[in-house]
């Protein structure tokens, strides 16, 4: 019994200090290419599709070339995106225009994971604090895919349906 008074004691006092917020910032590599090798050649060769997507295609916006880097039937768990090769390209050319593929990656890769048919990729992202607008915080963005035939085959992001805006 004394133990149980003892943990609503401490859950109360946690309760009453308000929300503690607290973030460490998230760091990208200095050297993202690196991430996208391995030792293993399989998984070495997974990782340079994900890099291509990653630099070419969502950095560059070289969606013409999305038939090197992604399968027609291309599995797509984004609410926000069609599946299907056709419908993803269309989707990402309609929101600007390509730009020369850099020599060094401009994304802010943290790290990229391969286990199977999968690569994962994580990104640091900037947002802007929603509660006080002037400051911004910095979080981890993934993107997984599953890889067949030397394609991206399947995909998986955190991108979530907006609310509708106000009129």
């Amino acid at each position: 019994m004394k133990t149980r008074h003892l943990l609503l004691a401490a859950v109360a006092i946690l309760f009453s200090c308000g929300p503690a917020i607290a973030q460490e910032p998230v760091a990208a590599s200095d050297n993202p290419e690196a991430l996208f090798h391995d030792k293993n050649p399989k998984l070495d060769a997974e990782k340079q599709v994900a890099f291509h997507i990653e630099r070419d295609l969502l950095e560059a916006n070289h969606w013409d070339e999305a038939n090197k880097w992604i399968t027609d039937r291309y599995i797509q768990h984004n609410p926000l995106v069609q599946s299907g090769l056709a419908p993803v390209v269309k989707y990402f050319e309609s929101m600007r225009k390509p730009s020369p593929i850099p020599e060094h990656m401009k994304t802010p890769v943290v790290a990229v994971l391969a286990d199977g048919d999968l690569v994962i990729v994580v990104t640091r992202r900037e947002m802007t604090d929603p509660r006080d607008p002037s400051k911004k915080y910095t979080t981890s963005w993934f993107d997984m895919w599953r890889i067949k035939g030397g394609k991206a085959d399947e995909h998986w992001d955190a991108a979530t349906i907006p609310p509708p805006r106000p009129h």
